[in-house]
């Protein structure tokens, strides 16, 4: 059976990088401004709020007490299971009509429902886990950028990370936009978005330094298209066989599975976009400015 083979193509990716460039740090900027203006909306695990034990007269099933959570607009709530009877429940605290509301849905589904605890989870908590979360960030991408400085080249290096902060940040702008909720998955998930964005760029990177040689007679333009049309193949593979289990997640994963998918399936095409018109069109730029260094 024949295949497709794009590496025998020849797009014209490094004519518009000045065009993708601009609309690059048009979308940061904007995603900047909108997480100074409107922020983002942080679980109970950041924010704080209210963690509430449950005791149920007959026994009860995860999945079917979060489908009724969602009902009551609570959909993003942790739920800890202790027995099939016993179950806590943490989740933002928006005030005593919403706790009503939910004992109401519960108790009209469920039966007799006993609370045996309620108890505050404060700032202090928020706070230490953001600071952890910024310090695992920050050195993953300290530690990328001396892995690619030394498997490659500074220049190389600088242009990788500066793909990942694009990322990431365009990322944030889009939770900040729908107004999703950032738990501590969505840390893991910005953490494996940026591995697989840095994955995708250092198959176009390596390929550029075999082509390397070549840098005088054909240009840098001209090497860097070569490079990313001969990984087009891989990437499209890749970003397919990836995004179409992120989408089903998505769809059919229910509120918490589909939030965490969101995080996957705005990675997985920034991500994509970014190995080629940011860091192969940022290396590109710097060459043609400076190319008597790196």
């Amino acid at each position: 059976m024949a295949t497709f083979d794009a590496s025998k193509m020849k797009l014209p990716f490094m004519k518009y990088r000045r065009f993708a460039l601009g609309l690059s740090a048009a979308l940061v900027v904007i995603s900047i401004l909108l997480l100074s203006t409107k922020g983002v909306n942080f679980s109970v695990d950041f924010a704080g709020g209210l963690a509430m034990q449950l005791e149920f007269e007959n026994p009860v099933d995860v999945g079917e007490i979060r489908g009724t959570l969602s009902e009551a607009g609570l959909g993003q709530a942790t739920i800890q299971s202790y027995d099939d009877r016993n179950i806590l429940i943490r989740y933002q605290d928006l005030g005593d009509d919403v706790r009503r509301n939910m004992i109401d849905a519960l108790g009209e589904k469920y039966g007799k429902i006993t609370i045996q605890k309620i108890d505050n989870v404060g700032p202090v908590v928020g706070r230490e886990l953001r600071k952890q979360a910024f310090i695992a960030v920050g050195f993953s991408i300290l530690g990328i950028l001396m892995y690619m400085a030394f498997r490659f080249s500074f220049r190389f290096g600088i242009a990788a990370v500066i793909s990942l902060i694009h990322d990431s940040i365009i990322m944030l702008g889009a939770y900040s936009l729908t107004g999703r909720e950032i738990s501590t998955s969505f840390i893991a998930a910005i953490l494996t978005v940026i591995g697989y964005s840095l994955n995708d760029s250092i198959v176009v990177l390596d390929r550029v330094r075999e082509n390397w040689g070549q840098l005088r007679s054909r240009g840098i333009l001209n090497l860097i298209n070569s490079s990313v049309n001969q990984t087009l193949s891989r990437t499209i593979n890749t970003s397919l066989t990836t995004l179409l289990p992120v989408l089903a997640m998505f769809f059919l994963g229910g509120e918490v599975i589909s939030n965490l998918a969101f995080a996957f399936l705005i990675g997985i095409v920034v991500g994509t976009y970014s190995s080629v018109y940011i860091a192969s069109a940022l290396l590109a730029e710097w060459y043609l400015r400076r190319p008597a260094k790196g």
